[in-house]
């Protein structure tokens, strides 16, 4: 069975963590989130991937490789330019065209039984089948209206107030046949539920909806980024150590996953789900709550509180910070007597001096430097970087 992944997009809506890295290698629990979503796909039987490629192609790559090592035949098509979604599948049509195929986003977190889904869609008579998901708050997304029979009535994409006739939300999955291609101009912008869908609807042509259930995100946001790792660390059953760990009569209650050369100090505790990674330095006192990730040789100096955050690598926070519920990129610096609250994204090589605050919802670009004491209320941009962060 066959699956198309689209992961073109430059991923401006999460900057400053897509400045370096395209936005399917951000880490969820220390791994690009591409991979988890290969795996969960290859566990299911998907094995024969073609991925479309553009920003930061090579990263994604260089993540997955072939693909052997999550049991999977990896085809690569480069976008040379942008061609929205539906055009990006059709510019890999020479691998899709042989049978009904599956159409994920590369951004796309979920434990879906996407098997499921592929078999509903064979034994129907529509051309294209749309995963559905209840959501509280459809207004990002395209919704539709179903009957009984599943059959797609309305498709509305992102709706204001006033415009909300059902909160089934589409995932962006979708089954497709391959007589989709008739329907989509070669080497044109042009997009499944903006272009295609009002398209096939005037048309005539059926197109089916799927009830979706499980978890599901296509991480377009740092929130949806905090809880696609909350859903992956609730998935640590157990304590799992790679290697040597030091622990100095402090507490490890698990579930934890441990890399190699961490030491933790005295009076310290960590409290499951928690993932470290390799080389990583607790000091005295320090209190790691559930849902943390940290990465590889990270320091975290004593008396510090970290609680539902995820820390990248070669992350140094000084001592008495409270980091809550944020998101830190790699080589970052934090200061002592520091606190960085909740919804907060801090770029790479970023410079909080001591005694700083950042308000929840802010975020720092890479490189910036903020002086000691100083409270943080907005943005704050680097203009050697773009300053957009809004759109795909």
């Amino acid at each position: 069975m066959k699956v198309c992944i689209m992961c073109g997009g430059e991923g401006t809506r999460l900057r400053p963590l897509t400045f370096e890295r395209p936005k399917p290698c951000i880490p969820i629990v220390n791994i690009p989130s591409i991979q988890h979503l290969v795996s969960h796909l290859s566990n299911l039987g998907f094995n024969d991937i073609i991925i479309t490629i553009g920003y930061k192609g090579d990263d994604i790559q260089n993540a997955l490789g072939d693909g052997s090592l999550l049991g999977v035949n990896i085809t690569y098509v480069r976008e040379e330019e942008k061609l929205g979604t539906a055009g990006s599948v059709k510019n890999a049509e020479q691998y899709l065209k042989e049978s009904p195929f599956l159409v994920v986003g590369g951004d796309h977190i979920t434990d879906i039984d996407l098997l499921s889904f592929y078999r509903e869609h064979t034994k129907g008579e529509s051309m294209v089948s749309i995963g559905l998901i209840s959501i509280d708050d459809p207004c990002e997304y395209g919704i539709a209206e179903i009957d009984v029979n599943y059959h797609i009535k309305r498709f509305r994409e992102k709706p204001s107030p006033g415009e909300i006739f059902s909160n089934l939300a589409s995932t962006g999955i979708y089954v497709c046949n391959p007589e989709i291609f008739e329907y989509i101009p070669k080497g044109d912008k042009f997009d499944f539920a903006k272009d295609l869908f009002p398209m096939l609807m005037e048309k005539g042509i059926i197109l089916k909806g799927w009830l979706a259930r499980g978890n599901w995100t296509d991480v377009g946001s740092p929130q949806s980024l905090r809880q696609a790792e909350h859903w992956k660390l609730q998935d640590i059953h157990y304590t799992n150590i790679s290697g040597n760990v030091t622990v100095k009569d402090a507490q490890v209650l698990g579930p934890v996953q441990l890399g190699d050369s961490i030491t933790i100090g005295e009076n310290s505790r960590v409290i499951g789900p928690v993932s470290i990674g390799s080389g990583t330095v607790i000091g005295e006192n320090v209190l790691i709550g559930p849902y943390t990730s940290i990465g590889k040789h990270c320091s975290i100096e004593h008396d510090s509180k970290i609680f539902s955050s995820s820390i990248y690598n070669h992350v140094d926070i000084g001592a008495s910070t409270t980091i809550s519920g944020s998101i830190i990129d790699n080589d970052a610096k934090i200061g002592v007597f520091c606190n960085v609250e909740n919804d907060t994204v801090i770029g790479p090589r970023t410079v909080l001096n001591n005694r700083t605050v950042v308000h929840s919802g802010t975020r720092i670009w890479p490189e910036v430097r903020i002086e000691e004491g100083k409270i943080v209320k907005e943005y704050v941009l680097n203009d050697d970087f773009e300053t957009a962060h809004s759109g795909s």
